[in-house]
C-alpha cells in the first residue's frame, strides 16, 4: 500500500510540475536590467537603441522558440522591427501574446513597458518543448508609444494587418502592458470613474484582466483559466472601448482587425504614477508580484482546450 501511495504521489508530483510555471526572479531582473540601463533610451528618436533591443530579443527568443523571425517596415527612410518567435508550429489555429519594447521619450520605461517584454522572454523559456493545442506566437512590438499611437505606423497595427492580410486564423491576442507595480497602501488606486473603487478597491495589489464588452470565447475562456490558478490576486474589468484607459495599448489594433483580444495591466498610471517619467525604473517593481503574473499568464495558455 504504501509502495502505491508513493507512486500516486510522484505522478501528481510529476503532473503538477508540468502545469505550473515556474518563473526565475532571477532572470526576470537581469532582463529587466539589459533592457533599461542602456546608453540611450529605446524610443523612436534613437533607432540604433531599438535595433540593439530587437537583437536581445531575438537572441534570447532563439533558445527556445521552434522558429523566430523579424517583421520589418520602413517609415520616414528609417527601418523598424516586429520580433516574433513561435511555439506549437503544427497547430493551425494561433494565439498572439504581444507586448511594446519602445519607451515614450528619455525614461527608462521599466514598467512601460519592459515589465511586459521581460514577461514576453520568460514565456519563450517556459514553453520550451511543450505540447500545445494552439500555436503561440510571442510578438514584440515597436512604435507603440506616442508619436505612433493610434497610427497605422504602430507594430502592432503592422502585425494584426498581415494576419488578417494572410487570412490567419487568431483564436486570441494578450497584450501584456505594464504587469510590474503594485502597492499595498489605501488609497493606491485610482480609476476612471471614481465609483470603481466600491467595487475594486482601492489598493493597488492586484493584476488586472481588461477586456471589452462581448468578447468572444478566448478572452473568455484564458481570464477563467488565469484566475482559477490563483497564482496573484486578480480582477476582471470590462466595458466600453470608448472608456478612457481599456484601450491603451497594442491590443486595439487587433479590436480593429475583428480579433478577440485582451490586456493584462497593473492598470497604468491609475496606480503608477512613475507613469511616462524618468522614475519609472526597475527598482520600482515588485519582481515577486510580477513573477506570478507570468506564471499566471503560461498556465492560463497551456490549460485552452
Amino acid at each position: 500500500m504504501n509502495k502505491i501511495l508513493i507512486r500516486l504521489l510522484f505522478f501528481f508530483i510529476v503532473y503538477q510540475g508540468s502545469a505550473l510555471a515556474q518563473s526565475d526572479t532571477t532572470l526576470i531582473k537581469s532582463h529587466l536590467k539589459t533592457l533599461t540601463k542602456t546608453p540611450k533610451f529605446r524610443n523612436h528618436g534613437n533607432i540604433d537603441q531599438l535595433n540593439l533591443t530587437a537583437d536581445y530579443i531575438r537572441t534570447t527568443f532563439r533558445k527556445s522558440a521552434d522558429s523566430v523571425y523579424i517583421q520589418e517596415y520602413t517609415f520616414e527612410q528609417k527601418t523598424y522591427k516586429n520580433i516574433i518567435c513561435s511555439f506549437g508550429t503544427e497547430n493551425k489555429k494561433r494565439i498572439v501574446v504581444g507586448a511594446h519594447y519602445d519607451v515614450c521619450g528619455d525614461q527608462e520605461g521599466a514598467d512601460d513597458n519592459a515589465s511586459g517584454v521581460v514577461g514576453l522572454l520568460e514565456l519563450s523559456r517556459l514553453l520550451k518543448g511543450k505540447k500545445l493545442n494552439y500555436r503561440i506566437d510571442l510578438v514584440a512590438y515597436t512604435l507603440e508609444e506616442p508619436p505612433y499611437f493610434r497610427t497605422e505606423f504602430m507594430g502592432s497595427y503592422i502585425h494584426a494587418k498581415s494576419l488578417k492580410a494572410s487570412n490567419t486564423e487568431v483564436f486570441g491576442m494578450i497584450s501584456l502592458e505594464m504587469i510590474g507595480y503594485f502597492k499595498d497602501e489605501a488609497k493606491s488606486q485610482s480609476y476612471p470613474l471614481g465609483i470603481l473603487s466600491m467595487k475594486y478597491g482601492n489598493k493597488g495589489n492586484y493584476i488586472t484582466l481588461v477586456k471589452k464588452f462581448g468578447s468572444g470565447h478566448f478572452v473568455s475562456q484564458f481570464s477563467k483559466n488565469f484566475k482559477a490558478n490563483k497564482s496573484i490576486l486578480t480582477k476582471t474589468f470590462a466595458g466600453p472601448p470608448s472608456l478612457p484607459g481599456i484601450d491603451f495599448s497594442d491590443h486595439l489594433n487587433y479590436w480593429k482587425f475583428g480579433y478577440d483580444a485582451m490586456m493584462i495591466t497593473d492598470t497604468s498610471f491609475y496606480r503608477n504614477k512613475n507613469y511616462h517619467q524618468k522614475t519609472d525604473t526597475m527598482e520600482t517593481l515588485d519582481i515577486p508580484r510580477m513573477s506570478k503574473v507570468i506564471d499566471g499568464v503560461y498556465n492560463g495558455l497551456i490549460s485552452l482546450k
